[in-house]
């Protein structure tokens, strides 16, 4: 088995810089708007240190909201027992909510229907760790529902930050969990 090396922390406190940068930009404005130029003096790093780290914006973009990713698929598996068809668990309703402070990043990141490059990712990790619980549990379903519940997420999520779904964070966690429970039951 081979270990990958430790991270540079230097590197690690680089990109954790420019991350916070460009929260901080797009707190500000459009990310479409965002320059690489204002980007590296807020983050004190030259441009070439930027370029280093990241092939563009976008990527940094990515790599910068990658967190939501992550809470996305914790929220949506903060449950133990018999799940409640109904009610989806508080986690997923704090998700949702934690979304407004950044939404028109993620709007840019993340297109109607759950495409975009974030939604790739969101996609990618959903659909994986959604398929090792299928597997693990024996369902022979497990590759149609690990896409199908990945991809009912991720569009959902898109269509609500888009304004396409007209509901409350807590609303819209409920209406996408009774969705995701019902594909978990199919079978």
């Amino acid at each position: 088995m081979t270990r990958a090396a430790p991270e540079d922390p230097r590197a690690a406190r680089t990109r954790a810089r420019l991350r916070e940068a460009l929260l901080a930009e797009c707190a500000e404005r459009p990310l479409e708007e965002v320059g690489v130029a204002a980007l590296v003096r807020r983050a004190g790093v030259g441009r070439a240190t930027f370029y280093v780290h990241y092939d563009g914006l976008e990527a940094l973009a990515v790599d910068a909201c990658a967190d939501v990713v992550r809470d996305a698929v914790e929220a949506l598996h903060a449950w133990r027992g018999r799940p409640d068809p109904v009610h989806a668990p508080p986690a997923l309703g704090e998700f949702f909510t934690s979304l407004t402070p950044h939404s028109a990043l993620y709007r840019a990141l993340l297109t109607p229907g759950g495409g975009g490059p974030l939604g790739r990712v969101l996609h990618r990790d959903l659909r994986a760790h959604s398929l090792r619980e299928r597997e693990f549990a024996g369902a022979a379903d497990a590759p149609l529902v690990a896409s199908a519940v990945a991809a009912t997420f991720a569009g959902v999520l898109a269509d609500w930050l888009h304004g396409l779904l007209d509901a409350s964070a807590g609303e819209i966690a409920d209406q996408v969990w009774q969705l995701l429970v019902a594909l978990h039951a199919s079978r």
